[in-house]
């Protein structure tokens, strides 16, 4: 688990992070069948880092972030079983009641798939009872959920919509045909050949006509493919007889040639015909500028934050890049600070970004950055940034870093447990966000009236202002309040004398929580023995406080007649014995609610019928 997580390998419900979570939930079991009770696991990183950092350098200082992963998935399982261990007990003990002492499969596959609890730990349990698991029916029920994500994803629809080919042969071909990729020297082939189309369906076709969509294939294209985060190319291809739009790019078959998303514009395009094939420069330079700043983006991260940060995610599109990466808590500002002006520092270095195809063992022996899952051949292309970043790398990157033009970091975020996300925009992006950004500021300063560097002290003043308007107004309203007029008695008479003690039962719209409780307080302030209810409105919800002075509480608690009468406009709440307070969403009953305090009241203090 430490090895796996310090690669960046983080506990999830999917592919190597349920792999990593099983692992760790089994040990965890283990521990407590062992009667740990608290976490224990994430003690353990420090013996594996105190015997293998010496040999695996990156260890050490991957060790915190490892450490905050593995108590963080502790803390969730503890979470699971508390959860689930009491509807776990009951489907045991109906088992031991049953006649052939068994767990039924689906309702373990729904502890399983609604609540997150092994199977092997409900296993073991049912084997301390002697009791047997319905495996056959649990598979069933596995397998159900399994046809039921495959019906929904998207791996399944792309089977269900593979290319159909005219025949045999023609699969064939097709297989044969080498992936000619020229891309990286070139954003445009002037002779290629069309080898096949298919139609929108992915039925092999012979051409496509005006209006068609469908797909192309060619014998070479200079069109990116859609990997390692980088989006695909879009631009256009012409033949003598007409024209397409390319949006998209997808492969035939696995390691075959790619085909080009196309909507025909003009005429039509037919097998075999001679094509010019054209991607879109301009997109095609946005998505080198984000491409080249993601991996600035990354060494920077590391320069800062520590060696723990290993790539979890990313996307490189042309208006944004996105970068998710292991980090156990939230990035500080000022660390964020840093981190821009890292990247910023080595674009107006302007060095020069190079590119080589070395042998694998040569390029991870040099220190190049790998992602963790990727399968690599025996070469492979690196992309370095001298002095400053290496990456093995097979997307498209500028000539050299000042061509990104300017690097605006425009969010940092949590995306799963011990991963975050950092989201920017470089070049045109970057200058029209800090052109709004400036704008902003300076419509700021015109509605402040305020110079530049003066904004801040501006703002602060009319908040003090507004805070000090509010007291006033809360003040105004409490005093108004206090004199029982308008709507105050609402529902009722405002002062009721009951038995020796009094009621107020007043509404008082306007007021906050605050305000109630401090025109209760003030209301309670002026009886010697009585019950203060008040009801508020306020954007078509009801507030409301009990108050009861300390001679009475032995008869008439807050929190009770809070319980009894919260209901009639819709809510709930508690309190104090001689405090509480409930909301509810009723306003149309406010009355009702204050009319029945009345009789409340006079129930707990033995009046009624009085």
């Amino acid at each position: 688990a430490t090895f796996l997580i310090g690669d960046g390998v983080i506990p999830s419900n999917e592919w190597r992070g349920y792999v990593l979570r099983k692992i760790m939930r089994r040990a965890m079991r283990h521990g407590k069948r062992l009667g740990l009770r608290d976490p224990f696991l994430h003690r353990l990183v420090d013996v594996v880092v105190r015997e293998m950092g010496g040999a695996y350098a990156d260890l050490p200082g991957s060790r915190d972030a490892v450490v905050n992963v593995v108590k963080g998935e502790e803390e969730r399982f503890d979470a699971v079983l508390t959860a689930g261990l009491p509807r776990l007990e009951e489907l045991l003990d109906r088992a031991a009641a049953s006649p052939d002492r068994r767990l039924p499969g689906d309702e373990v596959f729904r502890l399983y798939d609604s609540l997150g609890v092994p199977v092997d730990f409900i296993e073991d349990l049912a084997g301390e009872r002697q009791l047997t698991l319905d495996r056959a029916g649990y598979e069933r029920a596995m397998e159900g959920q399994r046809e039921r994500a495959r019906a929904g994803s998207s791996f399944d629809q792309k089977k269900a919509t593979a290319f159909a080919f005219a025949s045999d042969a023609a699969r064939a071909a097709i297989e044969q045909t080498p992936d000619r990729f020229v891309g990286y020297d070139t954003t445009s082939v002037d002779d290629g050949t069309v080898v096949a189309l298919f139609d929108a369906t992915r039925a092999q076709v012979e051409a496509l006509t005006a209006g068609a969509q469908g797909f192309l294939v060619a014998d070479r294209t200079p069109f990116y493919l859609e990997a390692g985060g980088q989006v695909s190319d879009a631009g256009t291809i012409a033949a003598a007889a007409g024209d397409a739009t390319v949006d998209g790019v997808v492969r035939v078959v696995p390691g075959g040639p790619r085909a080009h998303r196309v909507t025909v514009t003009t005429r039509l395009i037919e097998a075999g015909s001679r094509v010019r094939l054209s991607v879109d420069a301009g997109r095609r330079d946005a998505i080198r500028r984000n491409h080249t700043a993601t991996h600035l983006l990354h060494a920077a991260l590391r320069q800062v934050l520590g060696p723990h940060v290993k790539q979890a995610g990313s996307l490189v599109a042309p208006d944004r890049l996105r970068f998710d990466f292991v980090q156990p808590s939230a990035i500080p500002a000022e660390a964020m600070a840093r981190i821009e002006r890292l990247v910023n520092d080595e674009v107006l270095k302007n060095t020069a970004v190079t590119t080589e195809v070395k042998p694998t063992a040569e390029a991870m022996a040099a220190g190049a950055m790998a992602l963790f899952g990727e399968k690599y051949g025996d070469t492979v292309r690196v992309v370095s940034i001298p002095g400053f970043s290496l990456e093995l790398c097979g997307g498209t990157h500028v000539r050299a870093t000042g061509d990104i033009g300017l690097f605006a970091i425009t969010g940092e975020s949590g995306v799963a447990a011990g991963v975050r996300r950092v989201e920017a925009v470089t070049g045109t992006g970057a200058y029209e966000q800090f052109s709004a950004q400036q704008r902003g500021y300076h419509e700021l300063l015109h509605a402040l009236g305020a110079e530049a560097g003066q904004a801040r002290a501006a703002v602060e003043r009319l908040q003090g202002d507004v805070k000090r308007l509010t007291r006033e107004l809360q003040d105004a309203k409490v005093k108004a309040a206090m004199g029982g007029g308008g709507s105050a008695t609402a529902g009722g008479d405002d002062r009721i004398a009951l038995n020796g003690a009094s009621l107020i039962a007043r509404r008082a719209d306007g007021l906050d929580r605050a305000g109630l409780r401090s025109l209760a307080d003030s209301l309670k302030g002026q009886m010697t023995s009585g019950v203060v209810v008040l009801a508020s409105e306020d954007d078509g919800k009801v507030s409301l406080v009990v108050s009861v002075t300390k001679n009475l509480i032995g008869k008439v608690q807050a929190g009770q007649v809070v319980k009894l009468i919260a209901p009639i406009v819709g809510g709930g709440g508690g309190g104090r014995p001689d405090f509480a307070e409930a909301g509810g969403k009723d306003p149309g009953k406010i009355a009702d609610l204050l009319k029945e305090s009345r009789v409340v009241v006079e129930r707990m203090l033995g009046t009624a019928g009085g």
